[in-house]
């Protein structure tokens, strides 16, 4: 029920964040909006879907290449599939998709799943990485633009909080903090059955994580990563003239593929999230907020229909061409 509520409550922020994107377009821009996505050029769809899969392709084989350390090498087929239906089940529940390609892979490759989660975590923790260095490099090449956006954050009224505000805060951390020493003395016994029954799984995933210090072909990883963040850009980049007004240049879309990427972290897939901090860095580069929120949406959609569709594919794909291998 709780893992039900937490899922809720972050698609519940993704519509709210959609109300408020479409809240901030003036009543006078709507018809701006409708036309921008009207007149959209469809056609770029085409290049940003083998873009995008390529570089779920060169995410696989560098998941492939944490592996080996631990004696694993699944089929590149069978590694490729599952991190496609892994994507998709993302869609419906945040990480379970991480969950569910290992899960794939434990069953058609014969390897241990507990093991190959920790590689996961590995992954997902240089992936951080990178995307600090994105946000490092548009940092550096549209400082002027974001030292505006954040000057305007807080110029705002709402970024000012109050002494009461800040009081309250203290107040709910302390009372959180004596909830959880009373949870902790009433359920010991519990809690300790509990964390012994999960320490054969985090050792299976420290095992996993370890296995990315100690890889044997760190240039092939370092070149996976850079492939995969380059394709993310690519298609950034070039969903920029998805719509008409928001041309824009290779600095532009780094700064615009930083923010959204927290967009996509943030809510389910990206909804909401991702379409409105588009318009807000292509606001700042000059850009009117309705056609950047339209190029936003062009964007999100576009992404969603790769997913569901090689997602789709691939949990058609993956058992019948394990049953002509055996």
């Amino acid at each position: 029920m709780g893992k039900l509520l937490k899922i809720a409550f972050f698609f519940l922020i993704g519509i709210l964040l959609i109300w408020w994107s479409l809240h901030q377009i003036p009543d006078q821009e709507w018809d701006k909006f409708k036309l921008s996505l009207e007149h959209s050029r469809f056609w770029i769809i085409v290049p940003v879907f083998f873009i995008l899969g390529f570089s779920h392709f060169l995410r696989a084989l560098r998941w492939r290449l944490i592996m080996e350390p631990l004696g694993y090498r699944p089929g590149i087929m069978n590694t490729f599939l599952a991190v496609l239906i892994g994507y998709l089940a993302n869609l419906a529940i945040p990480r379970l998709g991480e969950v569910l390609k290992c899960t794939l892979l434990s069953k058609y490759e014969k390897v241990p799943a507990d093991k190959i989660v920790g590689t996961i975590v590995a992954e997902r923790a240089f992936d951080v990485l990178c995307l600090g260095l994105v946000f490092l490099l548009a940092l550096t090449l549209q400082f002027n633009v974001i030292q505006t956006g954040w000057q305007q954050l807080q110029s705002s009224p709402a970024s000012g909080a109050s002494e009461n505000h800040h009081l309250l805060l203290i107040g709910i951390f302390t009372a959180v903090i004596l909830i959880l020493m009373v949870f902790f003395f009433v359920f010991k016994q519990k809690l300790k059955k509990l964390i012994d029954s999960i320490k054969g799984i985090f050792w299976g995933v420290w095992a996993g994580i370890m296995s990315a210090t100690k890889l044997k072909k760190h240039n092939l990883f370092f070149l996976y990563s850079f492939g995969i963040w380059m394709m993310y850009l690519l298609a950034t980049y070039i969903g920029l003239y998805g719509t008409i007004g928001t041309e824009s240049s290779f600095a532009t879309a780094i700064s615009c593929l930083a923010y959204a990427s927290i967009g996509m972290i943030i809510t389910p897939g990206g909804i909401g999230a991702y379409a409105y901090f588009m318009a807000k860095v292509l606001e700042l580069n000059g850009i009117d907020y309705t056609l950047g929120l339209a190029n936003g949406t062009l964007q999100w959609f576009s992404q969603f229909l790769i997913v569901l569709v090689l997602g789709g594919l691939s949990l058609i794909i993956l058992p019948i061409v394990n049953k002509q291998t055996k």
